[in-house]
């Protein structure tokens, strides 16, 4: 039997990998279209790679994809995050799991992963071939045979075929697979961090707020979790939890749109109220600016007092009805005007794709073309940030390679 896998990256090759080993007997070759191969898992969790996520259970694990949890619910069954941690510890990459449930290998280093891939496909025998660009697949009886992107190379026929190729920017990049008949859901970027040109704010960078929670004005999406404040705007697990969450919608307004940060994480501003009290009832003779509330850092406590226009020199028990209702106010329900994203740092996550309508979960086959598998971003799958995008292409390369 021949395998063809398209795409040097996360999926690829842990699709590779398993075909080999569950069909030892097959030839499989790995075709990138570019001269650089798991290219993004080098640059992932800032060089370190964030493999996979630890959380508990799979209910929890699928609530962290805004598209394709459902599916992948399912697929988790066969393969989850304590299948990926097995998988790579038993192959010699030790692991760590950080407090965040975020998990890396323990060199803190992403080569760790590329030299377990590659020492594995040079082990099994796997054929790797750069700058082969696939253009176009074609039904030839049972087999499909693959057209190859500049016309140096001549087509090939293949048993079985896994499309590998990863998240696209534009839909151009899925032509050749909605030729097949597949339906593509339209890619729009996820996983960004907000352009903020006219708030102040961003004078505060290096700033970190642990807990927050940052919502979507005018819509019911929320996320909590750290905030860092950037020379552009803001970014953290929090921004790029919204961005993923709203990744189809902020695309439809051009991103345009208003948040409103909770600097407190807490939901219940009658808690917030009693938190405030209780300061001006222990602290009365002490300015604003020398006892922050919940721990803010002192820049931003200091900002958001001349924000709400409180004289930082001011006593709290001078704070009156008023002065509660702005402070209140600016720690539950802080507004920012967004003008724009920016990418997180050099990676690059899709919203979109081949529709999950197109694929049977059960064994990532087309339901179009029999022998077409599917792994990995290339379909309409993402996640939030923390290993998660990651662990969608170990479980889906994996279930792929069964090749059933």
């Amino acid at each position: 039997m021949k395998i063809a896998i398209i795409g040097g990256g996360a999926a690829g090759f842990f699709a590779a990998i398993a075909a080999k080993e569950n069909h030892p007997d097959a030839s499989v070759v790995i075709f990138e279209k570019s001269h650089n191969i798991l290219s993004k898992v080098k640059i992932s969790g800032g060089g370190r790679c964030n493999l996979t996520n630890s959380c508990s259970n799979i209910i929890d694990l699928a609530a962290a994809y805004p598209r394709g949890g459902n599916a992948l619910k399912r697929a988790f069954r066969i393969f989850d995050n304590m299948s990926t941690m097995r998988w790579f510890e038993s192959r010699g990459v030790p692991l760590v799991i950080q407090d965040d449930h975020c998990v890396f290998p323990l060199s803190q280093n992403s080569q760790s992963i590329i030299d377990c891939f590659l020492a594995h496909t040079t082990k099994l025998g796997i054929k790797i071939e750069l700058e082969a660009g696939v253009k176009s697949i074609k039904k030839v009886s049972d087999q499909l045979e693959l057209g190859f992107v500049g016309g140096k190379r001549p087509s090939r026929t293949f048993d079985k075929v896994i499309v590998a190729t990863g998240g696209t920017p534009k839909r151009d990049g899925l032509v050749w697979l909605e030729k097949l008949g597949h339906k593509i859901e339209e890619p729009v970027p996820s996983l960004f961090t907000f352009k903020m040109p006219d708030e102040p704010v961003a004078e505060l960078m290096g700033i970190v707020v642990e807990n927050s929670l940052v919502s979507i004005q005018g819509t019911k999406l929320k996320a909590a979790g750290p905030l860092l404040i950037t020379h552009w705007g803001m970014s953290g697990p929090a921004i790029l939890t919204l961005s993923a969450l709203g990744a189809r919608l902020l695309s439809e307004k051009n991103y345009n749109f208003n948040i409103q940060v909770n600097w407190t994480s807490l939901r219940n501003q009658e808690v917030v109220v009693a938190q405030l009290q209780r300061i001006v009832a222990k602290h009365p003779k002490k300015q604003l600016s020398n006892h922050r509330p919940f721990l803010l850092p002192e820049r931003l406590w200091l900002y958001l007092l001349q924000k709400s226009k409180l004289p930082a020199s001011k006593e709290w028990s001078e704070l009156g009805k008023s002065g509660m209702n702005k402070l209140v106010n600016i720690l539950t329900n802080d507004t920012y005007a967004v003008k724009g994203r920016t990418r997180f740092r050099e990676e690059f996550v899709t919203c979109g794709g081949v529709s999950l309508e197109s694929i049977d979960f059960n064994t990532m086959q087309s339901k179009l073309c029999k022998n077409l598998y599917f792994a990995g971003e290339v379909m309409d799958i993402d996640g939030i940030t923390g290993g998660y995008n990651f662990q969608a292409a170990w479980t889906t390369a994996f279930i792929a390679a069964k090749l059933n």
